[in-house]
């Protein structure tokens, strides 16, 4: 579990890290290099749950040597299904992480939304829906690792 007490803000117990594959853990269906040293010590402290259309089919084989648990869901209701899978893990206890559009509901039901602005930019109704805004996977990752980072930056 992972537990944050952040002043002014609210108290975080997460058992589950929910992240988008493209544009947020990959960049044109390959990991992003450095992602798989972090989420494997994510892992070790929750559950982390990839939700991904698997637009380039690489989903399966990128996580093949990790302990991650893969939901490929249909694109033309990724926005629905992704609000209601963080609604039916129990959202208080779920941090979402992503960039796209069909990313805002799991990011504002979450108890934490994490936007990522990286090469593929971000949604701005995501980016309006999220808790903080970081500038690339690694760095949103450490967030979670290094909780210092995490409270300086959401703190009142």
């Amino acid at each position: 579990m992972l537990e944050y007490e952040i002043p002014g803000f609210r108290n975080l117990k997460i058992d589950k890290v929910v992240i988008d594959f493209n544009g947020t853990l990959a960049c044109d269906g390959e990991i992003i290099a450095d992602v798989k040293e972090r989420l494997r010590i994510l892992t070790a402290k929750c559950d982390v749950i990839v939700l991904t259309a698997d637009t380039f089919g690489t989903v399966q084989d990128e996580f093949a040597d990790m302990d991650i648990e893969i939901e490929i869901i249909d694109s033309d209701k990724g926005r629905e299904y992704k609000s209601n899978f963080i609604e039916k893990l129990g959202s208080k206890n779920v941090i979402a992480i992503g960039n796209g559009n069909n990313d805002q509901l799991m990011l504002e039901k979450a108890a934490l939304g994490i936007l990522i602005i990286g090469d593929e930019g971000a949604a701005t109704e995501s980016l309006l829906a999220s808790d903080t805004v970081i500038k690339d996977i690694n760095d949103a990752l450490d967030l979670l690792i290094k909780p210092g980072r995490l409270i300086a930056s959401l703190r009142r």
